[in-house]
């Protein structure tokens, strides 16, 4: 067979230059004959030679290769290029590769973290229109380009256009906002798990935590997704979330019921197998834990090679190299946000370099898609929660002593008890001045907790009030109800106490177990009291207030 063939080149005349075996700058008689070799013996992809596409190359399709390379259909000039798909600089048109392929690519992680509805900037502070503008233009986000956006998690409860709607405002401006996961934190439970199971169906972005177990079987909660692959600028990104352990001790129990948080070690050394064998090639994870838990879990993220860990739950901004590892946290209110460039070798899976850095929010930018889903939620909070209740003419603190004493003797003033106290913890904003609103106390307020009646004994108070605020009594300069008398360690009082603080806290559950539930919703004596005043900006909140120190 090879010599009828033979024969047939023989009779052939010039061949294109791509065929010049020996380089003298002619297509001779030896070249057909390497080229023919070259056909059979395969340096040549045979399904490219295979012109009847019976399976086989047999003489017929020799024959039209000849032919091919007589009448041109190959080119006759060599290109010289990348030929690999995958390198950043591919060439389609080249045909020899001169092995100037490139495979370093660009990744840019945005980062936030504990958003808590801060949509809207206010006194300088959050705006996730402002955010995202800024995004645009100074770190050149695109939405088709190489970045993620990427939260540690409480993405809602804050204020009132936040947590009147459950978070439903909130993922509505993160979906327009792109972002590509999110942590689950311990405020994603605030609105208990049929809430939660509302804004995963909501988001666009999956909600991660691979240590959310169910606690009667220890598997992966249905609620809970561990982790995502992103493929980004041709990286498969592995996202792995991870929740802080302590979640399900500082929640509402009836919000994390059957729900358990494994330890991180055990967690990562079981789910980065399972990342990587689904393709994942950069591996990251977000997580609602704080600084100095990220820093502790370094020389298990370098053993797993891990190359960078975003935290949450801490509120302050955070970014710095440990052995290699990068470490973040964006903040919080949508004021500030991290940021990590990285260099990844696709061809060996390497990171090539990472950098780290925080921004803050700057505020001069906007972004008119998300102002719009901003806009839409104002009115509709508006529409709700404007009614004016009150006027003040100073800002009330947060954590100030008019701020602790105004909510404590509120409830004093709604329901007959001797002592009423609550957790600092559970106010989240200050009052500003002017107009007092709905809307201004279900920020400062925004848990769902009502009011429960205990009954302690002097010396039961005064071991367990610890850092509560109060109301009723003082301890300055000692334990002294409002009017001044001593309390008496044997006398019986009652007291008021959000059912969070009562769940949360087995003292007081143990010492009363079976408190009367008010059903009066912690926030609704506030709003009263506050309304009943009838202040003007003549006649301010600010003349009712008690400003001295309790505790």
């Amino acid at each position: 067979m090879k010599k009828s063939f033979i024969i047939i080149v023989l009779l052939m005349t010039p061949i294109l230059a791509q065929c010049d075996w020996n380089e003298d700058g002619d297509v001779d008689v030896l070249d057909i004959v390497s080229t023919v070799d070259c056909i059979m013996n395969g340096c040549w992809d045979g399904t490219q030679c295979d012109w009847n596409e019976d399976g086989a190359i047999d003489v017929l399709d020799i024959v039209s290769t000849v032919d091919c390379i007589m009448t041109g259909c190959w080119v006759g000039e060599d290109i010289y290029g990348c030929t690999d798909p995958d390198a950043t600089n591919f060439d389609p048109e080249a045909t020899i590769d001169d092995g100037s392929c490139g495979y370093d690519r660009e990744l840019t992680i945005l980062y936030t973290n504990d958003e808590h509805g801060w949509m809207v900037r206010e006194n300088g502070s959050g705006g996730g229109a402002e955010l995202m503008g800024q995004w645009r233009e100074v770190d050149g986000y695109t939405d088709d380009g190489p970045f993620l956006i990427i939260s540690g998690g409480d993405n809602w409860t804050g204020p009132a256009i936040s947590t009147w709607f459950q978070g439903e405002s909130m993922v509505d401006m993160m979906n327009a906002m792109h972002y590509d996961a999110s942590t689950i934190g311990n405020h994603e439970f605030d609105f208990g798990l049929d809430g939660l199971q509302s804004r995963l169906n909501q988001a666009d972005y999956p909600f991660l935590s691979a240590n959310m177990v169910l606690e009667d079987t220890g598997e992966l909660s249905p609620l809970a997704t561990a982790f995502v692959i992103k493929e980004v600028n041709n990286i498969n990104v592995g996202i792995i979330g991870l929740t802080t352990t302590v979640a399900d001790d500082i929640n509402f129990p009836d919000n994390v019921e059957n729900i358990d948080f494994s330890e991180y070690v055990g967690v990562l050394n079981e789910v980065v197998p399972q990342v990587l064998a689904q393709g994942a090639e950069l591996l990251v994870v977000t997580s609602h834990i704080c600084l100095n838990e990220m820093e502790a879990l370094v020389p298990v993220l370098n053993e797993l090679g891990i190359a960078l860990i975003g935290g949450g739950h801490c509120h302050q901004p955070a970014a710095e190299m440990m052995d290699g590892v990068g470490i973040i946290l964006g903040g919080s209110n949508m004021s500030s946000y991290a940021k990590a460039e990285i260099e990844f070798n696709t061809l060996y899976d390497v990171v090539n370099s990472i950098e780290v850095s925080t921004a803050y929010n700057q505020g001069l930018y906007m972004d008119e898609d998300v102002a719009a889903v901003v806009e839409y939620w104002q009115e509709q909070m508006d529409n709700e929660l404007s009614q004016v209740i009150g006027y003040l003419d100073e800002q009330v603190g947060q954590s100030s002593n008019a701020m602790f004493n105004l909510i404590t003797d509120a409830w004093l003033e709604t329901y007959p008890a001797d002592i009423s106290m609550t957790n600092r913890g559970g106010i989240r904003q200050p009052m500003p001045a002017g107009e007092i609103t709905f809307e201004t106390w279900v920020g400062i307020l925004p848990f769902e907790n009502f009011i429960v009646e205990i009954e302690l004994t002097g010396q039961e108070l005064i071991d367990n009030i610890g850092y509560l605020v109060v109301g009723g009594m003082t301890t300055i300069p000692d334990y002294l109800l409002a009017d001044g008398t001593p309390i008496d360690m044997d006398t019986t009082y009652s007291v008021l106490l959000t059912d969070y603080i009562y769940a949360t806290n087995s003292n007081f559950s143990d010492l009363d177990p079976t408190p009367y539930e008010t059903s009066i919703h912690w926030r609704q004596p506030v709003i009263d009291w506050i309304n009943s005043l009838n202040t003007t900006p003549e006649n301010p909140l600010d003349n009712y207030l008690d400003y001295e120190p309790r505790q």
